[in-house]
């Protein structure tokens, strides 16, 4: 096996991980996978011919490290100094043989290496570039995970695998935003979460650590997240600008989203002032960019936060709308307000302790906003058989029609509860079990009926509601009658019920199986018939 030397110079020194990155640093080998590397590190001042340095060597990927399995090696010699800066010029990324790290089926590689990224930041290309759909890149590890997921409105947990990769387009969730979704090759991406500073692809197909992937990114969901994000940070700006209102915390939800103010109230003219405000910001068309502070930049306590997590580590990440408003954020955001096109603030909602959540859509949701609107008011124009304008007071009239109409049906139900109990209570010979079923009546109904008849020595089985699906029933007579056939005659009808002496009643979901019920009150009254 041969060996090559590169001495690059301290300044231009470039984060070396996989062999196509070693290739950008020494034109001299074609064939680095099956070479030894030692990169000499010398620092400033000391670039000239005898002086010493760190060296690292780097082993190809078909030679085993100590441990087993396939790695980088680094190797400290007695410059400590240098080396412990050789080190921190990798991001910390380099472990030494001793430390490497255990992951099962993946090589020892840093744990992320995007191109210009400062070490130490949660910094992917989608951060870098917020635009970019798609990525060439390289799996890092692939490892058995399991996953909470939500389908259908309800969490499900899957299994699968955590898929880390030389960088990545999809926006792993954090800042309030929801994470991306995408393909590696054509295997979906179901979630993007962040493990310190790194993010974990979650799929339900497994990937080999070391393989060439290309990524792509369900770019519709970002662009709405992206505008969701930056109008957030906008009417954020706006509202302490214009009434000093605070945000607490927000969120990016699948149909609106929703920012904490803390105000115990906004008046109506402070939501259409800050509403005209932000939408006169988006017309100008004001700039938006991201930069890169230093913890110890004096500039990062002008900057507005809500705290940073507990994992942070290097640089800080700061979004700034031109001219407004400096905010920390790792999320992604729009180049420029305009294109956001549109914010519209749906209205004022009570929040918990005693503060103001205000409603709002940006961008492409308050089209689609529009357009739902736009078909629900034709469809009543159809249907109310008038315009518009007059949808509301063509509404009125209906509801108080209807509420009518529902008053007179409630009293002629009860006259003919009434009538119902007064025909049977007048026939020659009352039998001992009267039976009813009404699939128009309600629990009131069948109440009258019971109490105009009288229970004490009939037996009443009634029913309303549809009589091959649900309704409610009620079952009467003597107490320990009802006692012992109440309960059956739940089971029977596959419902539930309760009630007091001589009453047992409650909702069934099978009166079809009201017959069933029937047979059980007949021979339970021809028993008592036989003992008498």
């Amino acid at each position: 096996m041969g060996m090559k030397t590169v001495s690059p110079t301290w300044d231009n020194l470039i984060p070396l991980c996989l062999p196509q990155r070693l290739e950008q640093c020494s034109a001299h080998s074609k064939r680095l996978t099956n070479t030894n590397i030692i990169i000499i590190f010398r620092p400033p001042g000391r670039a000239g011919r005898g002086s010493r340095g760190s060296r690292i060597s780097f082993l190809p990927r078909s030679a085993p490290s100590r441990r087993g399995r396939v790695g980088l090696g680094l190797q400290r010699p007695p410059a400590a100094a240098a080396a412990a800066a050789a080190e921190k010029a990798f991001g910390g990324g380099l472990a030494p043989a001793g430390r490497r790290r255990r992951e099962a089926s993946a090589f020892c590689v840093p744990r992320r290496f995007p191109s210009g990224a400062a070490a130490g930041t949660m910094a992917f290309r989608c951060q870098r570039d917020s635009y970019a759909r798609e990525l060439a890149t390289t799996v890092l590890s692939c490892l058995p995970a399991e996953q909470q997921l939500e389908r259908g409105g309800r969490p499900e947990s899957l299994t699968g695998f955590h898929v880390l990769l030389a960088d990545t387009v999809l926006f792993p969730e954090g800042g309030g935003q929801p994470d991306d979704r995408g393909f590696i090759d054509e295997v979906p991406v179901l979630r993007v979460i962040r493990r310190g500073p790194d993010a974990c692809h979650f799929v339900r197909t497994a990937l080999e650590p070391g393989r060439p992937v290309h990524l792509r990114l369900d770019w519709p969901r970002r662009f709405d997240h992206m505008q969701q994000h930056s109008g957030q940070h906008l009417i954020t700006a706006v509202a302490d600008l214009l009434f000093g209102l605070k945000t607490t915390s927000w969120e990016l939800g699948k149909q609106r989203s929703v920012i904490e103010l803390d105000a115990p109230e906004l008046t109506p003219a402070q939501v259409v002032a800050i509403e005209q405000e932000v939408n006169e910001k988006i017309r100008a068309r004001v700039p938006v960019s991201v930069k890169e502070l230093e913890a110890t930049d004096p500039e990062v306590e002008k900057v507005r936060s809500r705290g940073l997590p507990d994992d942070h580590a290097g640089p800080i990440r700061v979004v700034n709308i031109e001219g407004l408003d400096s905010n920390l954020c790792c999320g992604t955001h729009v180049c420029n307000l305009a294109e956001l096109q549109v914010i519209k603030l749906l209205g004022v909602e009570k929040g918990k302790k005693n503060r103001t959540n205000l409603v709002f859509l940006a961008g492409g949701r308050v089209l689609q906003a529009v357009e739902r609107s736009y078909g629900r008011e034709r469809a009543l124009t159809g249907r109310l058989k008038c315009g518009p304008e007059e949808h509301v007071e063509a509404v009125e009239k209906l509801q108080a029609s209807t509420k009518l109409l529902q008053k007179n049906n409630l009293s002629l139900l009860r006259d003919l509860a009434v009538l119902t109990a007064q025909n049977f209570k007048n026939s020659p010979n009352p039998a001992c079990l009267f039976v009813l079923h009404r699939k128009d009546g309600d629990s009131e109904f069948m109440n009258i009926v019971a109490n105009e008849i009288g229970t004490e020595k009939t037996l009443l089985f009634l029913t309303v509601g549809d009589e091959k699906g649900a309704g409610l029933f009620l079952l009467a007579g003597p107490p320990e009658a009802v006692n012992t056939l109440g309960p059956r005659a739940a089971e029977l009808l596959q419902g539930r019920g309760a009630g007091k002496p001589g009453r047992f009643q409650g909702k069934a979901t099978k009166l079809s199986q009201r017959a069933e019920v029937l047979t059980l009150l007949r021979d339970f009254v021809h028993g008592q018939g036989a003992e008498d």
